[in-house]
Parts: structure tokens; C-alpha cells; sequence
């Protein structure tokens, strides 16, 4: 697959650690550099300054992980596991990937597109299959793979309880988990929980509702942090980072560290 510019400059931007105006240089000595690669979709993926202010829970991972724990952000908007490996996407993480780095793998939200052939995978089969191949890649060249369940939409009914919103794909990628002794971040049901305990109005404010806009899918630089947050806290628990190589989790973030970059033609 032949990469346009904007995708080449994209990759070059992912890999960029956290700066160091709000790093800790005094815990990076103890550590080797290790990346976390992200293949995803538009919930996770980088944005840029036509598409602010929404924000992909990607662009703020690096705010909980000390500088050595490098984020190698390669989500893509409207991709699924299916459409991800067949324009060549994992073939360029399993390229770059090294022993010792992770691969944080989040897709079920486009693989739902049913009148789409070129992104729908089923459940229990096709959707199994295209994560297969992550965990197999990764392992194959002595990463770590870990999956994500998608994080929830914004979704409520009429009593306003949070609903979910992605059917059988989080429990088929648990099944998965299971089955493979993969590390699994359950993004999916923290999420749920947490747009139930904000409440209808208050997640308002986590979502890119704008004047021209009502998003119940995407993040605006609150919603990305607070997913990011989850994340990084679930990479604790589930034994993928040690706690040192966290920080913050506890602390507010300040919006303005999201940054939007320009546009790549």
C-alpha cells in the first residue's frame, strides 16, 4: 500500500513522547524505552486543527506514562480490525515493533457497519480472526499485545440510564482475551459506568458537542483525558505497566496541553 503524505507525517507525529515541560526526567534512568503502539480508530486517533476540538483519547495517553513510555499513536478515523489490515496498517506497526514494546489494540466501532463489506466483521468469527492476527504479530516479534474494548458511545434512554451501544464485539473480544491469555482493558464497561455516575447533561461536556455539532461518539480535550486516564489506570491493573510507569493519574490535566497540529496535504 502506497502511504499518502499526510499518513507519513501522521506516523512521524505518533511516535513523539510526551515533552518535556511536563515530564520526569528523574525516573527516566531506571527505565529502558519501551513503545506502546495504538491501532484503533477515530475514538483513539490523532486529530488535527480542522477537526478541533475533537480529540482522540490517543493524543492524551502520553499525559499518564513517564517519557520513556513512548506512544506510537496509529488509529485512524472510520477504520475497523478488517479494514486496518487490509490497507496495510498493521503491516507498518509489525514493521516498526520491537521485543519488549506494546500493542494496545481498540476496534468494534466501525466493524459494526454492517452495509459496509469493507470494514463489517461478525462477532464471533470474523471479528475473532482480525484480532488473531494483532496478538499473533506482536507475539511473533516479541511484543505484547493488549486488547480494548471500545469505548462507549454516549447513549441514554429515556429513565436516563447509559446504554450500551456496541453489542456482542466487547464480549467477543473478552472470549478472546480469555482464550489467548491476552491482558484486557474492559474500556468498554469503566466507560458505561462513568456516563452513567456524570449523567446525561455532564457528559455533554466530555463529548465534541460544539455550535454546529451534536457528537455522541467522539471526545472533545475533557472527555480524551478522562478516557486516557481509564486507560493508563487499566495498564496498572491489568500488569502491562508497573506502576512507576505511570503519573498522574490523580491530578487534573489542564485542557490546553491538548494540541491540535496542522493539517498535512
Amino acid at each position: 500500500m502506497s502511504l499518502s503524505r499526510r499518513q507519513v507525517a501522521a506516523a512521524a507525529l505518533a511516535a513523539v513522547p510526551l515533552g518535556a515541560a511536563v515530564s520526569s526526567p528523574a525516573h527516566a534512568s531506571r527505565h529502558s524505552s519501551r513503545t506502546l503502539y495504538i491501532a484503533g480508530d477515530s475514538t483513539a486517533a490523532q486529530k488535527y486543527v480542522s477537526a478541533a476540538p475533537e480529540t482522540g483519547w490517543g493524543m492524551a495517553l502520553p499525559f499518564f506514562l513517564h517519557k520513556d513510555r513512548v506512544v506510537s499513536n496509529h488509529a485512524v478515523n472510520g477504520r475497523s480490525s478488517k479494514s486496518f489490515i487490509d490497507e496495510g496498517r498493521l503491516d507498518v506497526i509489525l514493521a516498526a515493533i520491537r521485543p519488549g514494546d506494546l500493542l494496545l489494540i481498540q476496534f468494534g466501532h466501525n466493524d459494526e457497519k454492517t452495509t459496509d463489506p469493507t470494514r463489517y466483521t461478525e462477532p464471533w468469527s470474523t471479528y475473532q480472526e482480525c484480532l488473531r492476527r494483532y496478538v499473533e504479530g506482536a507475539r511473533a516479534r516479541g511484543a505484547r499485545p493488549v486488547l480494548a474494548t471500545s469505548v462507549e458511545r454516549r447513549r441514554f434512554d429515556s429513565a436516563g440510564k447509559a446504554l450500551p451501544s456496541h453489542g456482542e464485539y466487547p464480549a467477543a473480544m473478552r472470549a478472546l482475551a480469555a482464550e489467548e491469555g491476552v491482558a484486557l482493558l474492559d474500556v468498554q464497561a469503566l466507560s458505561l459506568a462513568l456516563w452513567q455516575e456524570l449523567g446525561v447533561e455532564e457528559t455533554k461536556a466530555y463529548f465534541n458537542w460544539t455550535a454546529t455539532e451534536q457528537d455522541n461518539t467522539h471526545f472533545n480535550p475533557p472527555g480524551a483525558i478522562a478516557v486516557a486516564r481509564m486507560v493508563a489506570r487499566e495498564l496498572v491493573r491489568a500488569r502491562v505497566l508497573a506502576p512507576r510507569d505511570v503519573l498522574r493519574l490523580e491530578d487534573e490535566i489542564p485542557d490546553s496541553w491538548i494540541t491540535w497540529p496542522s493539517d498535512v496535504e
